[in-house]
C-alpha cells in the first residue's frame, strides 16, 4: 500500500505541477511522459508479468472485444450530423495525434503507470491516481476538473478490470487506444464540419 501511495503521489506531482513547468509542446510532452513511465517502471522492480507484458493473446482477445464499443460509437456519431455538431472541434494534425501522441504520450505512458505498475501494487488506488493524472489536462481544455477526474477514474477502473480479468495490460491499452483515436477523429470531423 505504501508503494502505492508513493508512486501515486509522484504520477500526480509529475502530471500537475513538474510536467507543465517544462512548457513543452503536445509531441516533447508525448515522449517526456512516456520517458517518465518507463524509468517508474524500471525503478518499481516489477517483473514483465507483474507489469502485464504477458498473456498477449488474452489481452488481444478481451481488447479487441473492448474497442469495438468505442469504435461502433464514434461510427454512428459520426454518421450523424446533428451528433458530429455537439462535438467539440479539434485542429490538431490527426495523423500525429493517433499515430504518435495518443500511442506513445497517452496509452504506453498511462497503461504502463496505472495497469501496469500501480495497478500491480494497488488495483484500488490504480484509478484514483488515474484521475488525479487527468486534473492539468482538464484545466488546459476549460474542462471541470471534478467532473474529469470522477470521469477518468471511472473508466481506470474499467481498465484495471480488463487488465485483471486478461491478465495483460494490452487489453486495456487497445480499449484505450480506440476510446482517444475515435474521439480525435471525432473532433477532427468536427473541425471540418465548422469549417464549410
Amino acid at each position: 500500500m505504501r508503494t502505492a501511495l508513493t508512486t501515486g503521489l509522484a504520477t500526480t506531482a509529475w502530471s500537475t505541477c513538474l510536467l507543465p513547468a517544462l512548457g513543452l509542446d503536445p509531441r516533447g510532452r508525448a515522449v517526456v511522459d512516456a520517458s517518465f513511465a518507463a524509468g517508474v517502471a524500471a525503478f518499481s522492480g516489477r517483473s514483465a508479468e507483474q507489469l502485464g507484458l504477458r498473456n498477449a493473446a488474452a489481452g488481444l482477445k478481451w481488447g479487441a472485444a473492448a474497442a469495438a464499443l468505442p469504435v461502433l460509437g464514434s461510427a454512428v456519431v459520426a454518421a450523424v450530423p446533428t451528433l458530429r455538431r455537439r462535438l467539440r472541434p479539434a485542429e490538431d494534425d490527426l495523423a500525429e495525434w493517433v499515430l504518435f501522441r495518443i500511442p506513445v504520450g497517452t496509452v504506453l505512458t498511462e497503461e504502463l503507470l496505472f495497469r501496469g505498475v500501480l495497478d500491480s501494487a494497488s488495483p484500488v488506488l490504480s484509478p484514483i491516481f488515474f484521475g488525479l493524472w487527468h486534473i492539468n489536462p482538464a484545466r488546459a481544455a476549460g474542462d471541470t476538473v471534478i467532473g474529469t477526474v470522477v470521469a477518468t477514474a471511472a473508466a481506470g477502473v474499467v481498465f484495471s478490470w480488463l487488465r485483471s480479468r486478461s491478465g495483460s495490460m494490452l487489453a486495456p491499452a487497445l480499449l484505450h487506444y480506440f476510446l482517444n483515436a475515435s474521439g480525435a477523429v471525432l473532433a477532427h470531423l468536427a473541425a471540418d464540419d465548422r469549417s464549410r
